[in-house]
């Protein structure tokens, strides 16, 4: 499959609220459209699209944080969706292998995907491309801010 890595842009928002419902989180173009403005405006954020003969088939959020005990950086793949058609056709990993590019360019040390217990298929994705659940050694605790 012919897949172009791209920046996604304003005029995906659309197709973007379409792919993050399809992920689960149900969404409007206008709501999406308001996200983009911030995660444009974040030089340490970047939305990578996967485009086939253009169709927005996927997309990955990518978002690098400094280091204060270590040296360096990492990241944090925020978000990974890839339309239903577009599933078990390398566009996934195509755009985990971009965001990754991308990390190591911003001298990041590691990278970080969150995922909850019920996508297991995801699961079986990411450890196919080298990630290790690391739950039983590292603790991951949240606290909501604003509701």
């Amino acid at each position: 499959m012919d897949v172009e890595l791209r920046v996604v842009r304003s005029d995906d928002a659309a197709r973007l609220a379409a792919l993050l419902t399809q992920l689960g989180y149900p969404v409007q173009e206008p709501e999406v459209t308001e996200r983009l403005t911030y995660w444009f405006g974040d030089p340490a954020s970047l939305l990578i699209g996967a485009d086939v003969r253009g169709d927005l088939a996927g997309v990955a959020a990518l978002h690098v944080i400094p280091m204060l005990e270590a040296t360096g950086r990492w990241a944090r793949l925020a978000a990974l969706v890839v339309d239903e058609r577009y599933r078990g056709k390398g566009v996934g990993r195509s755009l985990v292998e971009a965001a990754e590019t991308r990390a190591r360019e911003m001298g990041c040390r590691y990278m970080e995907i969150a995922s909850s217990r019920r996508r297991v298929q995801a699961h079986r994705f990411y450890r196919s491309l080298g990630y290790e659940d690391v739950c039983e050694r590292s603790a991951r605790f949240i606290k909501y801010l604003l509701r």
